[in-house]
This record gives C-alpha cells, sequence and structure tokens, in this order.
C-alpha cells in the first residue's frame, strides 16, 4: 500500500516555546501508526534541530523544512541548503508550496532545480502543485496542474520520481476555509496519478504518495482520505491545533 501521511505545515507561526508545547502535545498521544503510515511536522527553520531531538526515536513520525534553497552552499545569505538539512537529520522537506509560488516567485524549473538537490542529498522532497480561482473557474485546472508536473518532474527516472510526494492544493482552498469536495479531490488527484501514468506507466504511478491540502481538518479528513487516490494531507492551519491534527493523524486509512 502506497504511504498514508498525515503533514503538518505550520508555515510562519509559533514561538519557541508555544512550537513545543504543540509538539509536545500532539506526538504525546497513544496512535496506531502501521508501517505505511507517516506523520510529518514541517516546521520553520529555527525549530528543526528542537524538533528533530523530539521525535528521532519515534516510529513513523518526521521533521521537515518548509523550503530549501537549489544549490549546495554559497554566497546565498539568508538561504539554508539541503546538506544543512541533512546535517540535522531531516528527511523531508516541501518544495514549491503555493504560498513559494506566490510571495517569491519560484518556477517550474527553479523547483526542478530544488527536487534534484533534495533527491542528491536522500531528503523526500513533498512537491506542491495546485490551480488559483481563476484557473479552476475557468475550467482549465488539469491543463495547469499537469504542466506543473511536466515541468518539474518529468526529468527524472522512475527511481527517482518514486522517491517523491506530491501534494496537491487548490490554492483557492489554502487558509479560505473553502474545501474541495471529496469527489473533486478524488476527481484531480486520479488525474495527476494518469498523468504521471502516461510518462511512467500506471505500476510507477500506483506507488506515488498523493496528498491532498487545501483547508484539511478533523471533520473532513475522513472522508477526504477515504478516497483512492488521496493518500492523506497536507494540513496548515489545523495542524496548530493539537487535538484537530491529532484527530486528522487518526483518519489516515
Amino acid at each position: 500500500m502506497r504511504k498514508q501521511i498525515a503533514a503538518a505545515n505550520w508555515k510562519m507561526n509559533l514561538t519557541l516555546q508555544q512550537a513545543e508545547q504543540l509538539l509536545d502535545n500532539v506526538i504525546s498521544r497513544p496512535y496506531n501508526l502501521t508501517g505505511h503510515q507517516q506523520v510529518v511536522f514541517a516546521v520553520p527553520f529555527p525549530y528543526l534541530a528542537m524538533a528533530q531531538e523530539k521525535v528521532k526515536h519515534l516510529q513513523h513520525i518526521f521533521v521537515a523544512a518548509q523550503n530549501c534553497y537549489s544549490k549546495k552552499s554559497g554566497a546565498y545569505t539568508g538561504e539554508v541548503s539541503v546538506e544543512m538539512l541533512q546535517s540535522l537529520g531531516i528527511e523531508f522537506v516541501v518544495i514549491g508550496h503555493s504560498e513559494r509560488r506566490e510571495y517569491f516567485a519560484e518556477s517550474n524549473k527553479f523547483l526542478a532545480d530544488k527536487l534534484d538537490i533534495c533527491l542528491e542529498y536522500r531528503i523526500t522532497p513533498i512537491f506542491c502543485c495546485g490551480e488559483p480561482l481563476n484557473i479552476r473557474e475557468a475550467g482549465t485546472q488539469n491543463e495547469y496542474v499537469a504542466k506543473q508536473l511536466e515541468d518539474s518532474l518529468f526529468h527524472l527516472d522512475e527511481e527517482a520520481l518514486q522517491k517523491i510526494v506530491i501534494a496537491y492544493e487548490p490554492i483557492w482552498a489554502i487558509g479560505t476555509g473553502k474545501t474541495a469536495t471529496s469527489a473533486q479531490a478524488q476527481e484531480i488527484q486520479a488525474y495527476l496519478r494518469s498523468v504521471l501514468a502516461s510518462k511512467y506507466g500506471s505500476q510507477v504511478a500506483e506507488n506515488i504518495s498523493i496528498l491532498y491540502g487545501g483547508s484539511v481538518k478533523a471533520s473532513n479528513a475522513k472522508e477526504l482520505f477515504s478516497q483512492p487516490d488521496v493518500d492523506g494531507g497536507l494540513v496548515g492551519g489545523a495542524s496548530l491545533i493539537a487535538d484537530e491534527f491529532a484527530a486528522i493523524i487518526n483518519a489516515l486509512k
């Protein structure tokens, strides 16, 4: 079975003390996580070492960075390299979140370079794709997200592709309280898998976890995750509330 993943994206929130309290609250609870289920906390850079120390002996629970740079090292003041992340034991990094694309003009090509260096350092990228509201209203979301995959992923070989997690984000549903229906999520995530299959074959496509990200919360997680092509969620606001995120973890199939 594909990996089923509950990934928390804390974004630019919480003080160190608040972050420690939230993480302790969530990870101290009893979960019956099996070998195909994973929990990932994407925390702000200053909290990576703290979070990694807390989870390093826990099974099925990991820490992710929310971003990285596309170069190994150098005169890039303010940036963080995958080599730095690897030295902390970080195993995941979020790549191409819609906020990075929108506010920092990260292109599909730039994200392809980030994917390459993550894979070189054996860090699993959680690659984000998804359409804004105007694209959804125009009915061209399939072509839009297919191009994101083609431009950023299709240079990879089959082995490399299967080391990536994809997170589909309907941008119009992030932080708005709007959520794609479970049927809408299933429809486009099945389409994404078909795009991968067209290039790499259905067997490879079936091995890739595709998460849903867009106002996932405790009340809708189970229905969303029950869809055959929804392999968990990339969770924003609800991941900052211990009870909410714990319930989302327990909704994994």
